[in-house]
């Protein structure tokens, strides 16, 4: 059965007042960048909104499982020490929520535990700020045992200052929104228990990362380029990677449906092979347990020769959203690394505008849905990769080698073929990798 949960959304007067100016330039400003995304560069670092913000928390409980309904924005001049909202306002949402027969109460803003433990004792229901919230949901959809310890890992340096006092939440763990995960397996409230535990699923993580870097080591071995997709939720970046890689991981609509990290190999026109590193993911004011929990996953995107940014064409928030992307890059230290951005969902916008797009050295119009503009990501992404460099040839090859004919056919862009006393004269483009294994065929230049 699906949990009826009520929203409540902050907005700070002091703060629109003093940027009032600013934030209504900077909202236009994002605006028309997401309506003409063929000119727009790197975002200005514009805010969401309240009613924004408050919008992606009613998107979040959905992926949760909660059905919405109600929601109530308040505004103040700066947040109640104590509450958040205020004791009377507090009364007020309580009525509210059970009018409506609400199960919790959503806040769309990260709580302290004394403030949690006055909110409940007002309302007399369960509370979850956006913190557990997204926290659950990576418990739901965690699927490999690597992805459920780093779920668990943030839950627990969650809960941890949490546990003194603890009323209503703690009192039913085992089932609802904000209780997934350690919640499950009615998770002992002792400190030294859970510091146990933390230390043991650190140890298996620890375990995974080395394992991982062992992977990381061999690919290195040889001259494959890693590229990672990175982007906000939701922005199509599985469906990018499938069109891609032609694997079959999970795309959806929901938030966060990519947990699990996948590599997959991608033929580039050059013939040269990539892996492709999906990841989860990022979002406004990502908990900052769970980047250090994901560390071992997105050390994929700090150790890539390349970051595709995929950002959604058609959102209005686009510009807020990259701005959020940026932030967690800088947080991995991945902010440096050569970036392609990828302008995904080209085929929602209307047909006007999109014909007005212009790709540009650092930007590429897709649509991954509608097959649209991957050719050209495609020899973009060859473009800027420099391992297993492409070089221009002649070889020499006898009719009799066919191992190395067929090589050559397979690995190698091939511009023509002449036939001579028994041997074939091609000339090609091929990867250095191919041309260490036809360096006795290859014709010196001049000769």
């Amino acid at each position: 059965m699906r949990e009826r949960a009520f929203l409540v959304g902050l907005d700070y007067r002091s703060r629109a007042r003093s940027n009032k100016g600013k934030n209504s330039s900077q909202s236009q400003v994002a605006r028309d960048a997401a309506n003409s995304v063929a000119t727009r560069k790197a975002p200005t670092a514009p805010e969401f909104s309240a009613e924004e913000s408050l919008a992606e928390l009613h998107t979040l409980a959905t992926s949760a499982g909660a059905d919405i309904v109600g929601e109530l924005l308040q505004h103040r001049d700066r947040p109640d020490p104590a509450t958040l909202v205020g004791s009377g306002k507090l009364e007020e949402i309580a009525g509210a929520a059970a009018s409506v027969s609400a199960d919790l109460i959503l806040f769309d803003h990260d709580l302290t535990a004394s403030q949690q433990r006055n909110i409940e004792r007002i309302v007399h229901m369960r509370v979850i700020d956006r913190t557990q919230l997204i926290l659950d949901i990576f418990a739901k959809y965690a699927r490999t045992r690597e992805g459920q310890l780093q779920v668990e890992l943030a839950q627990l340096d969650y809960m941890l200052p949490r546990l003194g006092g603890r009323g209503i939440e703690m009192s039913q763990l085992g089932g609802g929104i904000g209780t997934r995960g350690p919640g499950e397996t009615q998770l002992e409230t002792d400190r030294r228990k859970i510091y146990r535990r933390i230390r043991h699923v650190k140890e298996q993580i620890e375990n995974v990362r080395r394992i991982r870097a062992q992977q990381r080591q061999r690919r290195e071995s040889v001259p494959v380029a890693t590229v990672a997709l990175v982007g906000y939720t939701n922005a199509g970046k599985s469906t990018l990677f499938n069109v891609l890689t032609k694997a079959d991981v999970l795309a959806s609509p929901r938030m966060f449906a990519t947990l699990d990290p996948t590599i997959r190999g991608v033929e580039l026109p050059s013939r040269r092979t990539v892996l492709l590193s999906d990841t989860v993911g990022f979002i406004r004011n990502l908990p900052h347990t769970l980047v250090t929990a994901f560390r071992a996953t997105l050390e994929e995107v700090q150790k890539s020769s390349l970051i595709l940014h995929v950002s959604d064409a058609g959102n209005a928030l686009s510009a807020e959203q990259d701005v959020q992307v940026e932030k967690v890059l800088k947080e991995l230290e991945a902010d440096k690394k050569p970036r392609l951005r990828v302008m995904n969902k080209i085929d929602l916008l209307p047909s006007t505008q999109r014909e007005s797009l212009k790709d540009d050295a650092e930007t590429v119009h897709v649509s991954a849905a509608k097959n649209i503009g991957i050719g050209t990501l495609l020899e973009r992404i060859d473009q800027m990769l420099s391992e297993d460099a492409v070089s221009h040839v002649q070889v020499r090859v006898p009719q009799s080698e066919g191992k190395i004919l067929a090589l050559l056919e397979a690995k190698s862009r091939i511009f023509s073929r002449e036939y001579v006393d028994g041997a074939v004269m091609l000339q090609v483009a091929a990867p250095e990798s191919v041309l260490r294994r036809v360096r006795n065929w290859v014709v010196p230049r001049g000769g």
